[in-house]
């Protein structure tokens, strides 16, 4: 059995995508939650499917073995970044070679890296002009954004669009897509 432990820093509506997908999967299971902000909706959700939860702080996840060893220790084999927005450490990725992967509410190789994440990431592409836009799905490496991509789906701009009509667009296709990607990749499809 496969183990998936998501890591998200807010409300989690891709990690209940993720939850609700696997519930009853023959090979695949979420068996943790781990996030950087103890306030972050997505822990209540988790706790809501049974999922076993751990919050921890900037030293714990760059400077030790913390987050790796309680990875271990759960058996965990792969990592599914869900709104997390903290640049993954060296030390997780080797931990985790290969077995990282994350969405990206853009088209990659633009609009990404540093500080482009949500209502960002939208009020530049609509600033480009761009008239596509959408989601990337890529394996993590040790730069924001940069890891080999997996798979991408897009969606209009709209001349009048706002950068929360656009969020709306691509939560769509985030939570049409992003469960059933991360299940060829864990199962090794892609």
């Amino acid at each position: 059995m496969y183990q998936l432990a998501v890591l998200a820093s807010g409300n989690g509506t891709n990690a209940e995508a993720l939850f609700n997908h696997f519930k009853n999967h023959a090979r695949v299971r979420v068996a943790a939650l781990l996030s950087n902000n103890p306030d972050a909706f997505a822990l209540q959700r988790a706790r809501n499917h049974g999922i076993e939860t751990f919050v921890f702080d900037k030293k714990q996840f760059r400077e030790s073995d913390d987050v790796v060893m309680w990875l271990r220790e759960r058996g965990i084999t792969h990592l599914v970044l869900a709104g997390f927005l903290w640049l993954v450490p060296p030390r997780l990725i080797r931990a985790y070679p290969h077995r990282i992967v994350n969405i990206h509410p853009a088209l990659l190789p633009k609009f990404g890296g540093k500080g482009m994440y949500g209502k960002y990431v939208h009020e530049a592409v609509k600033k480009s002009g761009d008239d596509t836009t959408g989601i990337t799905i890529h394996l993590v490496d040790e730069q924001y954004d940069e890891g080999r991509i997996l798979f991408q789906a897009t969606c209009p701009v709209q001349a009048t669009d706002t950068a929360e009509e656009m969020a709306g667009r691509i939560h769509q296709l985030e939570h049409a897509h992003y469960p059933s990607v991360v299940e060829r990749w864990v199962l090794g499809e892609l």
